[in-house]
């Protein structure tokens, strides 16, 4: 079975790796849409880099409202080659491509008008379904159901009695953003693609005209590389704009930031068996089921401040909890919030001044010999981004290339997945750990559980759960230093889990028992695992204090409290 190691060793190896020879293409920015489109060009047989400067998916792609999805209010804005081309995407990705991390998820539409609105609500999600099934990939999913107002009542009890008639429920799917991310990263490395993180591009190699290649700092260890390439795509996202700026190109298009916030609260808040898509005055409201959370988002907000660290405010956080409270019977206050989340949409400017009139739609471009650019989508239709980038790219390669071949290349993890799946009582058997456990394993590794397993049977201890995060096993924070190439406590406590955002102390009761069982594989010494921990309650009480603030400006101002960790 084809795998690939993200550790300290092999990280210093891509690197030299890529200012070694030229590539065929460089890959700038580790979200969803450059990890795709890293491994659409290395499965196509040319040689490809992939550099992030910071972590993959450190920004947009890990801050979603983790959902694979068609896009229901697309449908209604008539978009229906969006709604069409994610729905084959959403088709392909829990049938073939991530069984193991991609799930069906229920939702419930409360009706609120009798008559017309069953009608009409009733006849889009009947096309959602129709659409989904004339594709071919929609067997995965069950068809939507019509439900009274006492059966929806059944079905999430939570609900005020006068907030719905009756209901639609239909159902989309979901997948953890940044885990999906990092598997990405890693099936283009087993692809024989070198790939580093921390590793940020400041500036363009120039030949005349011609983009040639680019200047990459090595952020952990210092250093830079000279990084040549025939082609490079530029899949920065929200920076689209800044990275354009380095090769003094404006470029035919402007990317601008949408902040969409989301609140975690307990399962037990809200009693329902299913999750909720509600209207609101600007878009529609999610309460996603989360394992044993919800996540509750989002916001649609233009943003211009700091773009790594998007701030939730006050105001944010209360206009999530007046919309759903709006419909629930027992409402959610402060105190029932465990985590919050801020995340910005890299949307395409369009004619209107309100974000969620902006486009959701991709646009891929050449502006300048040697450089492509692709940037707006949406995370469910990364693949198809990916394809139209480097499709673009091949235009300016002097060589015969395959076409796009992602739609038969499963993620790591994938190959075997359902007869691991069926047999994981007897996996849980040899392993000693309970089968809840080894399904944990299964849905977030796959078949690659198997080496979080490995780990274990070296050192037992490792099977013991953290003691602050019962959710998460030790030897998920090992694997997560030694295989997936997380370099600092962050990457770990808030990407390679969701500890940040699932626990109400926020990670901060986990992070010296994590950064303990990082130490050994990322080589720390005391005083490097002391910074590491107190950089990380810095962030969590910048993140708190913003939390606490009245606007964006101010929000912004205290998260900015709390600067990024660096290395020795």
């Amino acid at each position: 079975m084809r795998t690939a190691t993200l550790g300290p060793a092999q990280r210093a190896e891509s690197l030299a790796a890529m200012a070694e020879r030229e590539l065929d293409v460089l890959v700038v920015g580790g979200g969803v849409v450059g990890a795709g489109t890293a491994l659409d060009a290395v499965t196509r047989g040319l040689s490809t880099g992939l550099v992030e400067a910071r972590d993959w998916a450190s920004g947009t792609s890990s801050r979603s409202s983790k959902l694979i999805h068609g896009g229901l209010r697309y449908l209604e804005m008539l978009d229906f080659a969006l709604v069409r081309e994610a729905l084959k995407e959403r088709g392909l990705l829990l049938e073939r491509l991530a069984p193991h991390l991609v799930k069906p998820v229920p939702f419930l539409y409360p009706l609120q008008h009798k008559g017309w609105e069953r009608l009409y609500a009733g006849s889009g999600v009947a096309l959602y379904d129709a659409m989904s099934m004339a594709r071919g990939h929609g067997r995965g999913l069950p068809v939507h159901r019509h439900l009274t107002r006492r059966h929806a009542l059944r079905v999430a009890p939570a609900l005020k009695k006068d907030a719905l008639v009756g209901a639609l429920q239909y159902y989309d799917a979901q997948m953890d953003d940044a885990r999906f991310v990092a598997t990405l990263v890693r099936t283009a490395a087993s692809y024989g693609a070198p790939v580093a993180n921390r590793a940020r591009v400041t500036g363009f190699l120039r030949e005349g005209e011609r983009v040639v290649g680019a200047r990459v700092e090595d952020v952990e260890a210092g250093g830079t590389y000279e990084i040549r390439a025939k082609q490079i795509v530029n899949a920065t996202g929200v920076w689209t704009d800044d990275t354009q700026s380095l090769v003094g190109e404006r470029g035919q298009f402007h990317v601008r930031a949408s902040k969409g916030i989301h609140l975690v609260v307990p399962k037990d808040r809200i009693h329902s068996s299913t999750g909720l898509i509600l209207r609101t005055e600007k878009s529609v409201l999610f309460v996603i089921p989360w394992g044993r959370h919800w996540i509750i988002g989002t916001t649609d907000t233009d943003w211009d401040l700091d773009k790594a660290h998007p701030a939730a405010s006050s105001a944010d956080i209360d206009y999530l909890l007046e919309h759903v409270n709006s419909v629930l019977s027992t409402p959610l206050t402060r105190d029932d919030v465990q985590g919050v989340y801020a995340g910005l949409r890299p949307l395409l400017a369009g004619e209107s001044d309100a974000t969620s009139k902006l486009s959701r739609e991709h646009t891929v471009a050449h502006p300048a010999p040697g450089l492509v650019v692709v940037a707006g989508g949406k995370y469910t239709t990364y693949r198809v981004m990916a394809k139209d980038a480097v499709d673009e790219a091949v235009h300016g390669l002097d060589m015969r290339v395959a076409d796009c071949v992602t739609e038969e290349v499963p993620l790591l993890g994938a190959e075997g997945f359902p007869a691991l799946w069926n047999a994981r009582a007897r996996v849980a058997a040899e392993t000693g750990l309970h089968v809840v456990r080894v399904e944990h394993l299964l849905n977030r590794y796959g078949t690659h559980a198997e080496e979080v397993l490995e780990l274990i049977a070296a050192d037992p201890s490792l099977g013991d759960p953290l003691q602050a995060a019962d959710d998460y096993l030790r030897a998920e924070i090992v694997y997560a230093a030694s295989h997936e190439g997380a370099r600092h406590l962050d990457d770990v406590l808030t990407r390679r889990t969701r500890i940040s955002i699932e626990t109400f102390d926020r990670g901060t009761r986990s992070a010296r028992e994590a950064a303990e069982l990082m130490a050994p594989v990322l080589g720390w010494d005391k005083d490097q695992m002391e910074r590491e921990v107190q950089h990380y309650e810095k962030r969590v009480e910048a993140e708190r204090e913003s939390q606490r603030q009245p606007d964006d400006l101010t929000a912004d101002a205290a998260r900015l409290g709390a600067p990024d960790i660096l290395p020795l």
